[in-house]
Order: structure tokens, then sequence, then C-alpha cells
């Protein structure tokens, strides 16, 4: 095996998965970030798998997050993970990487590859130069739930998505290549549009070898200058975080908890040291890179356009709104407003009427930047705003033709400017994009120890 590969920050996990009894299409479900407004999502999938085998029960969809009753959510949580390893559900399939091959509601296949990475790399404070960091902004007020979970957990359950800037296609794309020569360990439908999703063990050694040395090249540091023309006080960044980001930084706040109990020796190969990610290349053409829209509820939408108009002609960065007809009208006439690179456009819906705000000479390179700072400012006057990110136009326009809610629709970033943005100017604001839409994102599947 070749040699090296600590300075990579991965490592070929021991992976678990369920028993071939097991109903696949209950077991696996999305991400327990998304459908946050949506509680009748998460209760059509209670109803689906009802009591079967299924990772819903080893997960807190965010949902319940702020209800009461979510500690003892994680206590039953951390039960059923007990549970599922007694009765022999999960299987050890030794040491491997898998392949996955998911086909989108948008896309006929978007690769990745299922690896752990050592959270002693990975670093999601502002300023951080890991080797693993996060892309956009961390809420700490969000962790320790998070933390929470994982504290007296058996086992974790990946749906953070990092990303490799590998225009190339040399890390991920050749295994599909020789994907009929691999073992394939699972190949299912996945609930509620999620698709199809395909699996397959990855463990030769000239494979993974390759992998490796693929690896090795992206980030070798006079490469990495070169492609991004950055000087030498720029860390070298090989996997930026898509998708997933507080809970891997809440894997990170867990093992810092760990590690202080333990020898040197001991935390060379803790288990909690390391947590379970997919790697997918941003120039995948499976992968889109779709806007996160914002609503605020329990809001006076005129007051607060009156308010944001103040804000930001304070900070001398003149703006303006106006009103619209109709949503098309809206879209038509801003779409050219937006190539005016000296103002950014927010387009807003409230009480089924249309608009725009212009906000000229902003502070922020992108719009969510700047529509994110106010909202921060704003949300402090009333402590009963809240603010809610959702994926989908038309779930914004649902929620913000209700009474007290509004809605804000922001423009896609480019994947290609990713890894250049973050490397240059930090972090980005957060929840500046989602690597697809919320039926998209990764499906809770497989399981790894996290405890001695």
């Amino acid at each position: 095996m070749t040699t090296g590969v600590e300075n990579l920050g991965i490592r070929i996990p021991s992976i678990l998965l369920p028993d071939k009894s097991v109903d696949m299409s209950k077991w696996s479900v999305v991400a327990c970030d998304q459908y946050t407004s949506q509680p009748e999502y998460w209760a059509r999938v209670e109803a689906l798998v009802g009591k079967a085998p299924s990772t819903l029960h080893m997960i807190l969809p965010e949902v319940y997050l702020e209800k009461s009753g979510w500690e003892e959510r994680v206590a039953q949580i951390n039960k059923v993970m007990v549970e599922y390893l007694e009765q022999n559900l999960l299987k050890p399939q030794n040491s491997c990487f898998i392949y996955v091959d998911r086909k989108t509601s948008r896309s006929q296949s978007r690769k990745g590859l299922i690896l752990a990475v050592d959270l002693e790399k990975y670093d999601y404070r502002p300023g951080s130069q890991t080797l693993i960091r996060a892309t956009e902004g961390t809420v700490l007020e969000r962790l320790p739930p998070r933390i929470k979970v994982r504290e007296n957990a058996s086992l974790e359950l990946p749906h953070t998505m990092l990303l490799i800037d590998d225009e190339g296609r040399t890390v991920i794309e050749p295994l599909a290549d020789k994907v009929e020569q691999l073992e394939k360990l699972y190949d299912f439908d996945l609930m509620m549009g999620g698709m199809h999703i395909k699996g397959y063990r990855v463990d030769d050694e000239n494979t993974v070898d390759r992998i490796f040395n693929a690896l090795r090249k992206l980030s070798d540091r006079d490469s990495f200058r070169k492609k991004y023309n950055v000087g030498g006080d720029k860390g070298v960044l090989l996997f930026a975080v898509g998708d997933g980001n507080h809970s891997l930084a809440a894997a990170k706040g867990h093992w810092e908890n760990v590690k202080k109990g333990l020898s040197r020796e001991e935390a060379a190969d803790h288990p909690a040291r390391f947590a379970l990610v997919e790697v997918v290349n941003v120039h995948d053409e499976g992968l889109k890179f779709e806007p996160i829209h914002r609503v605020v509820f329990n809001v006076d939408g005129a007051g607060l356009l009156e308010s944001m108009v103040g804000y930001f002609n304070k900070r001398n960065s003149k703006c303006r709104y106006r009103f619209f007809e109709n949503r098309k009208a809206l879209d038509t006439e801003m779409e050219s407003a937006r190539r005016d690179k000296s103002c950014h456009v927010l387009r807003f819906s409230f009480s089924g009427k249309y608009g725009a705000v212009v906000v000229k000479n902003p502070c922020h390179t992108l719009e969510v930047g700047t529509l994110q700072e106010f909202l921060d400012d704003f949300i402090k006057t009333d402590k009963d705003i809240k603010i809610d990110y959702i994926h989908g136009e038309p779930v914004v326009d649902a929620l913000s033709s209700k009474a007290g809610n509004m809605g804000f629709y922001l423009p896609p970033m480019d994947k290609r400017d990713l890894f250049k943005t973050v490397i240059t100017e930090g972090v980005l604001p957060r929840k500046t994009f989602s690597m697809g839409e919320a039926e998209e994102k990764r499906f809770y599947l497989e399981c790894r120890k996290i405890k001695k």
C-alpha cells in the first residue's frame, strides 16, 4: 500500500451495511437538515418506515430540534444503535472505499467515493488553512445539540459531502470504467423522490494506490500554488465541505471532547478521530449548485423593506425597492439588472406581492452576503422573528404566500469558482449554495462504529 497516506487526511474505513433481509428503500432516508420547515415531509417518512429497520430511527431530523422532547429522541437513537448492533442487523464490510453512483431527479449519474477523513486535518473556523475546510460560515449555536447526538452514539451515519477540484477527473471517474469488475454492495430505489443509488466495494491494492496517488498530486503544494495563483501563505485545500458542514463540525467537537481523556497513542487510532464522508468531484456533470433561499417568519414585509433601506443607506450602499405585477415580470426585468456588477438585486415576495431590492455598491462579493448581513442584524430587533433556509423556489412561493412570512430568492453560484473563492477570500456566508435540491441530498445508508 502506498506510503504517506496520513498526509492526505484520509483513512480506508471499516463500514457497516444492513443485512440482506432489510428493506433498503425503508432503511435509507434523506439528510436530517432537509425539509426543516416542512414537518409533513418527515411525517410521511415516519408513516412509510413504521417500525422497520431504518436510519430514521438513528437520526434526529432538525425539524424537531426546536421542539421539546428532542433530548428523549437522542436517548432513543442511542438505544436503537445498540439494538441494531446486538441483533447483527449491520454487517461489517472490512476495510474498503465505496464507489457510489447516484441517480437524482435532475441527473442520470452523480459519482462519489465513501471514505473516512481525519478530523485533525479539518478546521471550520474562518481563516483556517487546513487540508479539509468549511466553505461557509459555521453557526456555533447549532453545534451543541448535534454534539449531544454523537456524544453517546455507537455509530455514525454520513450525510457530509466533501468536494475535490479535480478537473482532470483522476480520482473518482476512472472507477466508472471498471465498475463491472467491482463487487456491487447495494442497488435500490430511494424513497420520497430520491431516485436511485448503487454502491460498489473498492479494496484492491492497485485501485486504492491509484486513488491515493491521484489525491497526492492534487495536494502537491507547488502545483496548488500555481493552479490558484496564490503565495506561500495559503495552505493546500484538498477537501472543501460541500454539504453537512455542521455535522462534520459536530464530529470535530465530539472528537475534541473525547481526546482530552486519551493518551497520544490512544488518540492516534481512536475511531472518533475520523468521520465517514462521501467525496464528489466539483466538476462532476451530475453535481448541480443551487441557491439556498431565505424565508423570514413572523414579520411585516413592508416594515422589513423600510428597515433594509435604512440599514444599507447608513452604510453608504444606496438601497431602493420596487414592486412588480407578477413573478414573471419580476424575473424578466431583474435579470438584466443583475448584469450590473455594481449592484445586488434581491428578489422578494410576501402576501402575494413580488418585488426586488436593489443595493448599489454592496460591501460583499455575493448577493447572499449582502442579504445575510442585513437579516442577521434585523432578527435582533424581535426574538419572534425566525429565518429558515429553503431549497427550491416553489417552496419559497408557498411559504411566502402565508401571512407573516416573507421570502427572498437568491441566484446560483458558479461551482467552478468555489475553490478559488474559498482559498483567496475565506469562507462564504452560511447557506450560500446547495449541492442540488433537497431530494438530491445524500441519504443515510452506510454506518461506522465510533466507540471502542
